[in-house]
């Protein structure tokens, strides 16, 4: 194996706290920023950077409150997605990162896209996997959700702890596929240590209610997408429960010339296709200015 092959643990102060990252790929490389989503950490992506890191500097944080980066309490931090997006701005500013392409997955599609509309001329190009920007992605499992958006009451917030739960993240990573046998028991059970730290299920709640943000900014970052046009693909479970096919061509419309590709698997595309998923972001990426 190629030295730069080797994934590199990492921490790196950013924003006042310790942020953890997986690092891969020769240094000079052009550089590609993975953005995980809920409820899991940079370790989704332990398929993909090996993958990727022969040709591309391959960096991937935990953001706040998530993985093995720093987990202050709710009433220290606010966890709001314009808070998580400016922890990731001092991130990338602190390692200096001056143009990338970014994968946006989930909770990392609304960081990835304010890190975008705030620095449009460092991302190359833009990877979606399941990460939605477009209201017609939504579907109904965002319903309990939505209804603490509307109406703020005690009793709709402890109604979203079923979503810290092991069934539902279990569920988040079995649901849609076909072959049950190829999820690896660590994912769940990785993820499901870092919700059940003392405190998370209040801070993952909090980042539920301000979901409604992201939402709101979507014209934002459609008129991002239609204003710079940047090359993107975008590349979905189709039998995802919370993020439609709806929100993948959707893309489409603001950007032409965007790629969408579908996998038959569900919201955690990278564990049953990562080999095909890889094949097409270093496909894509070679037609790319980077």
């Amino acid at each position: 194996m190629k030295q730069q092959n080797h994934i590199h643990y990492r921490t790196a102060q950013a924003d006042g706290l310790n942020i953890f990252y997986r690092e891969a790929g020769a240094p000079e490389a052009p550089v590609v920023l993975l953005l995980h989503g809920f409820p899991t950490s940079s370790f989704m992506f332990r398929n993909l950077i090996p993958a990727l890191s022969d040709q591309y500097r391959v960096i991937a944080p935990d953001l706040p409150g998530f993985g093995y980066s720093a987990m202050p309490s709710h009433e220290q931090y606010q966890y709001t997605f314009d808070n998580l997006a400016r922890t990731m701005q001092v991130f990338i500013d602190t390692l200096k990162l001056k143009r990338f392409a970014i994968y946006v997955f989930d909770y990392g599609a609304p960081v990835g896209y304010r890190l975008a509309v705030a620095n449009p001329e460092k991302i190359t190009a833009i990877i979606s996997q399941n990460g939605n920007a477009y209201e017609e992605g939504l579907s109904e499992g965002w319903a309990p959700i939505q209804r603490y958006w509307q109406d703020p009451t005690a009793a709709n917030r402890e109604a979203l702890r079923q979503f810290v739960t092991l069934q539902l993240t279990r569920f988040q990573y079995e649901e849609g596929v076909h072959h049950k046998s190829l999820i690896a028991p660590d994912t769940y059970t990785l993820d499901q240590y870092f919700l059940d730290r003392p405190g998370n299920a209040d801070i993952q709640l909090d980042l539920m209610g301000d979901y409604k943000n992201n939402v709101a900014l979507y014209p934002v970052f459609q008129k991002y997408f239609r204003d710079k046009k940047p090359p993107l693909l975008a590349t979905w479970g189709n039998k995802d429960p919370f993020f439609l096919p709806a929100g993948a061509t959707a893309y489409k419309r603001d950007i032409p010339n965007a790629t969408v590709h579908f996998y038959d698997t569900g919201h955690f595309a990278l564990e049953t296709h990562h080999a095909e998923i890889g094949q097409e972001i270093i496909s894509f990426l070679r037609k790319v200015v980077l």
